[in-house]
């Protein structure tokens, strides 16, 4: 190792100096910001792509655009504007961009590094004057460190795994709040529809109430009691309307925009149950594991501990450094001047003898976090079979209701008729009627939630099983509309 720099002289050490003021006159030139523009060690290839969406069946799909006020959003782009603009998935990618740096500061301990100093002085005493001016570059080197820097690198390449890993996890988890966002609008949106038609429905009999009171053939009960349902009809109305306007508010949250923001939403997809998911449980709950992001993190985040570990113990060893450098000095007392110039060279070796038992204490230290992160992993897999097991039996649930809710409302819709042609007739009594009427209504109610709940929980699933991704979008996917603009 010594042979390699004995060419070391006067002539290397002054183009050196030359080069390193050459670019510290480029970057005070040029501002601060040259400092962040250079990256040698492209850790901009390490770095994840920003969060966006892309379609498989829509490759002509402009993700992150600028939307009109007026836009009619579907799901596809409810999505999209989640990803672009939630500032959960800036932050993530922030944090992934920084550990990609760190990984570039880790291979900047492999380099030399090289020192310029100037300074000038004046003194006099007694009437005499003497003025020194002196000059040096100094090039630090470290050659060997008992793989210290090594175990730095690496921590910070599985930080960076890590930061990566927790972008895709917080990609799925907007992605799975913003889809359940918008069928929750939706949700909301039907149920209005529906207190509507059953505030239209108690209107009707109301009606009907009163006309067979005028011909005498119904009791003031019957009208009062029809009058109560339309009262309650109005009310869930009101309540139902409400709620529209929260979900609104949270759906508008969840795609980075302020609660007040008006929103248009497409009309609501009809669910199509299907036994696409159905398969071994044991086996889906392995492709978890496999796949799930947020468990890549922590099994990075174990094995950054344990390259602590390593750092913590090389930190008590010896290390060898190489020093060189010319220096020049000018000192001029009276009216003489005298002027010198000298190179440098040197190895140092520094041996840690003692330090107070802190390299002991920081090992066992960064053992313990080794630990403490093996033991979040280990909860953290025992959670997604949990996760797993959870949203699998959910969305069997949803598929088994999306199918009973068609015939409930179909049952509640001929009941619904037939009690109220009976009650015009005056063979059927009005409690026969709003009870057929309040059941409509809930069926109508329930089968909307069952809809839009088995599309959630088809969410749900993807997301716990780690591949929530646009595929579960593409049946929705449409071209876009031309009168987009794209953003700045």
């Amino acid at each position: 190792m010594l042979v390699m720099f004995r060419g070391i002289d006067t002539v290397p050490l002054r183009r050196l100096s030359q080069y390193a003021l050459a670019v510290l006159a480029t970057t005070l030139s040029s501002g601060a910001s040259a400092f962040g523009a250079i990256d040698p060690f492209d850790t901009s290839a390490a770095t994840p792509p920003s969060p966006r969406l892309t379609l498989v069946a829509n490759p002509t799909f402009t993700p992150c655009q600028l939307l009109p006020a007026d836009t009619t959003y579907g799901i596809v782009d409810v999505v999209d504007q989640a990803l672009c603009k939630n500032p959960k998935t800036h932050e993530a990618w922030a944090n992934a961009r920084v550990q990609a740096a760190q990984v570039g500061v880790a291979q900047s301990d492999y380099l030399p590094n090289l020192d310029g100093k100037a300074a000038a002085n004046r003194q006099r005493n007694d009437g005499d004057s003497s003025r020194t001016r002196s000059a040096s570059l100094t090039l630090s080197w470290l050659l060997y460190d008992f793989g210290a820097r090594s175990a730095n690198l690496e921590n910070a390449r599985q930080l960076l795994s890590a930061a990566a890993s927790t972008l895709d996890a917080t990609v799925q988890t907007v992605f799975l709040a913003a889809v359940q966002s918008y069928f929750n609008a939706q949700a909301a949106r039907a149920a209005v529809v529906a207190a509507q038609e059953s505030e239209r429905a108690s209107r009707e009999s109301l009606t009907a109430a009163e006309t067979r009171y005028r011909v005498g053939v119904a009791t003031p009960a019957d009208r009062l009691q029809a009058q109560t349902a339309l009262s309650q009809a109005t009310l869930n109305r009101i309540k139902a309307e409400g709620t529209l306007r929260n979900t609104y508010g949270t759906l508008a949250n969840a795609m980075g925009l302020d609660a007040g923001q008006p929103l248009k939403l497409d009309d609501i997809p009809e669910a199509v149950a299907d036994a696409a998911f159905e398969r071994d449980i044991a086996a889906l709950i392995d492709e978890a594991r496999a796949n799930r992001p947020d468990l890549k993190a922590a099994e990075a985040q174990v094995k950054a501990a344990q390259s602590g570990v390593d750092y913590a113990r090389a930190n008590g060893l010896p290390t060898l450094s190489l020093s060189a450098g010319p220096a020049w000095q000018s000192t001029k007392t009276g009216g003489s001047e005298i002027n010198s110039h000298d190179n440098g060279i040197g190895l140092t070796l520094t041996v840690p003898l003692f330090s107070g038992f802190d390299t002991a204490y920081k090992v066992r230290t960064a053992q313990a976090r080794a630990e403490v992160a093996g033991a979040q992993r280990d909860a953290l897999r025992l959670q997604v079979a949990l996760d797993v097991w959870t949203a699998y039996q959910g969305l069997t649930t949803a598929t088994q209701t999306l199918k009973t809710s068609a015939d409930l409302l179909a049952s509640a819709t001929q009941s619904e008729r037939v009690a109220l042609g009976r009650y015009k007739a005056g063979v059927g009594t009005i409690l026969d009627l709003l009870n057929a009427q309040s059941a409509l209504a809930t069926a109508r109610v329930q089968r909307i939630q069952a809809g839009l709940d088995w599309q959630v929980s088809r969410a749900a699933l993807a997301r716990a099983a780690g591949r929530l991704d646009s595929r579960l979008l593409e049946p929705a996917a449409q071209p876009q509309s031309t009168n987009t603009t794209t953003a700045p």
